[in-house]
């Protein structure tokens, strides 16, 4: 019986994935970077041109609406959810975060204007709290944060930050400049720093990481943490998307540390990196313009699985994912 016990007990080690099968799932003249999942049978998105809709991950179903502004039409890059609601915020100013509303119909529940407004991600701890991060404004980082559900959204005050480094932001290339574990967070940004805060958001400091960042178009692009102490962060130059030259950094303290891997070798620039559920947190897969790589020795070697150009992606399980780019959101089963 303890045999039987032990030999049930026993993970089998998943094989590396060596192919990515990729299946069409909506195409449109729309620009998508920012995609979640509200349950195991939906993912949203948000794009440009104000198009927002569901996909259904079962018969691949997609619903898809336009929502304007008086007579704007808002472009979103980031989008949230929680067990009840859906969130989407749009870039520039005036920065308009929606909520679904109780009549069914998206509802803003946080406006913001002026110049350099520019919100770049959106992400939630729980049900009652959220954050989501833009470019500098007034000489700090733009952070808003939400302990209601998302019906009320509140910025932080620069005294409350770390100082800013002039024209430091997020790149709303993914929505996921925003890594959050438990009541921790990271943020990643457009001089390679990473803001940290261990208490949801209500005091910060900042770690260094060695990624480029030497100019306007370097930084942090995207960063997962697979949980508290493991976290990974990609970038590079999306105007020299072949440079392989420091911009890939991981952490196994939590950002106390951050180290250079796979210096000089592929990838090049991606604009989103995501652990693999279920992987232990050695394995990666980054996805860009540029194509799809993957990685099963936590970022220290990189394999190309395609070269179809995506923004961004998000795991539904250890082996399907969602990804989302130019004119087309697609489904991906590895393989």
């Amino acid at each position: 019986m303890a045999l039987v016990l032990f030999s049930c007990a026993e993970e089998h080690k998943k094989l590396p994935f060596t192919s990515v099968e990729i299946t069409p799932v909506f195409n449109d003249s729309v620009s998508i970077r920012a995609i979640t999942f509200l349950d195991g049978r939906t993912l949203a998105f948000a794009g440009s041109n104000g198009v927002y809709g569901t996909v259904d991950v079962n018969s691949l179903q997609v619903r898809s609406n336009v929502q304007t502004y008086d007579s704007l039409t808002p472009s979103f890059r980031a989008v949230g959810s929680t067990s009840e609601d859906f969130f989407m915020l749009s870039i520039e100013s005036p920065a308009l975060l929606y909520k679904t509303g109780d009549k069914g119909k998206m509802e803003v529940v946080y406006k913001e204007e002026g110049e350099g407004v520019f919100y770049d991600s959106l992400t939630f701890w729980n049900n009652m709290e959220g954050i989501a991060v833009g470019d500098t404004v007034d000489g700090c980082l733009s952070v808003i944060i939400t302990r209601d559900g998302g019906n009320s959204w509140t910025k932080v005050p620069c005294s409350d930050l770390p100082e800013g480094v002039e024209g430091e932001g997020a790149f709303a290339a993914s929505n996921s400049n925003i890594a959050v574990k438990g009541d921790k967070a990271w943020v990643g940004t457009t001089e390679g720093r990473v803001y940290f805060s261990d208490d949801k958001g209500m005091t910060w400091e900042v770690q260094e990481t060695p990624i480029i960042a030497d100019e306007p178009t370097q930084g942090i692009y995207s960063m997962d943490f697979f949980n508290e102490n493991i976290g990974f962060a990609i970038g590079g130059d999306y105007t020299q998307p072949k440079s392989n030259k420091a911009n890939k950094v991981k952490t196994i303290d939590g950002g106390k540390t951050w180290q250079l891997v796979a210096d000089g070798h592929e990838p090049g620039y991606k604009s989103c990196v995501q652990f693999v559920p279920n992987s232990n947190g050695e394995a990666l897969v980054v996805a860009g313009f540029t194509g799809i790589s993957y990685s099963s020795d936590g970022g220290e070697s990189w394999k190309e699985l395609s070269e179809e150009p995506f923004f961004t992606l998000r795991f539904l399980n250890d082996s399907t994912a969602f990804a989302a780019g130019n004119k087309r959101i697609a489904k991906l089963l590895f393989r």
